[in-house]
């Protein structure tokens, strides 16, 4: 059928099971806006209040479900105003799709008004991104768009479509739903050397990342952790796999990570690194991380193998169809003398516990804890806040911890809460700072206007804690532009939204708030006041080692 560019796209999407987008309409992109609104029973648009919003909403839609989030957004500054969202989904291996209008061809280069070359601007932070210069190209670059953001590793792919590729007629041809690349393992003989050296292992640790949800490993890690006896741990970007109550994890490891965790690292002979990054947050000093373990790395990314520490075996390859392949060529452990010291390593963890009464960062998430359900997904910005809520929220289902690890954006929480409110089809929980929510709160708006069941938890201390943290720690306590000292009532603020909210003091506070938070259906604010000179514990000092981990300060 004849169709112009514009319902091509969307009649692509449709295609492709694209159920919402997200986004904000401009000159270069209104005949896009057009189509939705002709195809508007089949996509819902969600309009934010900035297209950095729509970004990191897509991004949290596409954290909860697996599929990939939509943004839309017009040329100049709203393409531009989606690259720290498009950044954040790159750092954190997220499928989205950015789709950007633009001048027409005749007056690309021209500096015409709102022209940018957004797929230079992009190009070294999505898989790949696309300019397209005919209609007839448009459906297929869509649907490879599709199957490249979800194959191997995910990540975001942008197309750049210019006003007359919108406007012209072009032929629309059905087609299937976009297959991604055929996940593949890693070579057998790669497989068979890291299974012997993995049979020789009588201290065997397991640490993943997001990759396992990315392939879909979870049951065969699991497997592998049986077969050899072995404890789990996670990075930050592998909260929320397992129960936190499995009897093998040991929660997060890293920086901030759980003591257990990290020090049964540190103790292993043998590290098999499943689908994580080794940044400087989970090594400390690279020179000294783990020197007396074998490291067995498989990630589908072949570039991460030996990228920041060297590996003794790195497997290329899809981790679920690897360990497939790996895990019937281990021998059957038991190590109770491992699992003894393991077990001692969480009895000492528990006496680092901030037992204190009152409104602790600690307690508050524990009071959370006892409104969540199991697919509640848990949002959180970037700071002190979210290694609390790291650290002890506690989650039974899978996807539902959803946060900016790689590049750590403040800001990023409450449009992914939203996105993820969308991708759930539940109440999300954002867990944020003063500083962080100071970013994004036009995106109130957002969530007023769609009625998007959403309880934001700002740990408000008046200052921007983490930084405060290490001018603490390692600055000599020059606090320079770290106290905020602003006069935001963010209560009042959200009432200006039309929202409600609360104010709170106290746990008892806390807990009625978040009852009366949780018996609405509208959007909530909870202004938790707590003390400036919070700190999170444990902490990693930067450039140290696990010997150094600070566990408490007088």
């Amino acid at each position: 059928m004849l169709l112009s560019g514009a319902d091509i796209l969307v009649k692509t999407l449709i295609e492709q099971g694209c159920k919402v987008a997200f986004g904000y309409p401009g000159g270069q992109i209104l005949d896009v806006y057009d189509s939705l609104y002709m195809h508007r029973d089949e996509i819902e648009h969600v309009l934010v209040a900035h297209e950095q919003g729509a970004a990191h909403a897509a991004d949290g839609y596409a954290r909860t479900t697996g599929n990939v989030g939509v943004v839309i957004s017009t040329s100049g500054p709203g393409a531009t105003n989606l690259v720290t969202g498009i950044a954040t989904a790159h750092l954190d291996s997220v499928p989205i799709l950015a789709i950007c209008g633009n001048v027409p061809t005749s007056q690309i280069g021209t500096d015409s008004f709102q022209e940018i070359d957004i797929t230079g601007i992009t190009l070294p932070i999505t898989k790949h991104n696309y300019f397209v210069s005919s209609v007839d190209n448009l459906a297929d670059t869509v649907r490879e768009a599709y199957a490249l953001a979800l194959s191997g590793r995910p990540g975001p792919v942008l197309i750049d479509i210019p006003k007359d590729v919108q406007t012209a007629m072009g032929e629309y041809v059905p087609a299937e739903k976009a297959v991604p690349a055929q996940p593949f393992p890693a070579k057998d003989v790669r497989i068979e050397e890291a299974a012997t050296a993995i049979n020789e292992a009588e201290r065997p640790f397991i640490y993943f990342g997001g990759g396992i949800n990315s392939s879909g490993a979870t049951e065969e890690m699991l497997e592998l952790a049986e077969l050899l006896d072995a404890p789990i741990a996670c990075s930050m970007m592998g909260l929320s796999t397992l129960p936190s109550d499995h009897p093998r994890f040991l929660g997060m490891q890293g920086m901030h990570g759980h003591y257990a965790a990290t020090i049964a690292m540190n103790s292993a002979d043998c590290i098999i690194a499943l689908g994580v990054r080794f940044n400087d947050r989970a090594t400390g000093d690279r020179n000294k991380f783990v020197k007396k373990a074998t490291l067995v790395q498989i990630d589908a990314d072949g570039s991460e193998l030996s990228k920041n520490v060297i590996t003794s075996h790195g497997l290329r390859g899809d981790i679920k169809e690897t360990l497939k392949k790996l895990n019937p060529l281990l021998k059957q452990k038991s190590l109770p003398k491992w699992q003894a010291e393991v077990e001692k390593l969480k009895e000492q963890g528990k006496q680092y516990l901030d037992n204190r009464c009152g409104l602790t960062p600690r307690n508050v998430m524990l009071a959370i804890n006892d409104f969540l359900n199991d697919n509640t997904p848990v949002v959180t910005d970037v700071g002190q806040h979210q290694m609390w809520a790291a650290q002890n929220i506690r989650f039974k289902t899978a996807r539902r911890f959803i946060s900016s690890g790689g590049l750590g954006t403040m800001g990023f929480g409450l449009g992914a809460a939203i996105g993820a409110a969308y991708g759930t089809g539940e109440r999300s929980v954002l867990i944020s700072g003063d500083g962080s929510f100071g970013m994004s709160l036009t995106e109130l708006a957002t969530a007023v206007s769609y009625n998007v069941p959403l309880v934001a938890i700002i740990m408000n201390n008046g200052v921007l804690g983490m930084v405060r943290q290490w001018q603490t720690l390692f600055y000599d306590k020059h606090y320079s532009a770290s106290v905020l000292e602003r006069k935001t009532d963010f209560i009042n603020l959200a009432l200006a939204f039309g929202a409600k909210g609360s104010r709170v003091f106290t746990v008892e506070e806390l807990k009625s708030a978040l009852a009366e938070a949780f018996a609405t259906n509208c959007v909530y604010v909870i202004d938790c006041v707590i003390d400036k000179d919070e700190l999170v514990l444990p902490m990693l000092p930067p450039g140290g080692t696990f010997d150094d981990m600070i566990m408490k300060v007088d």
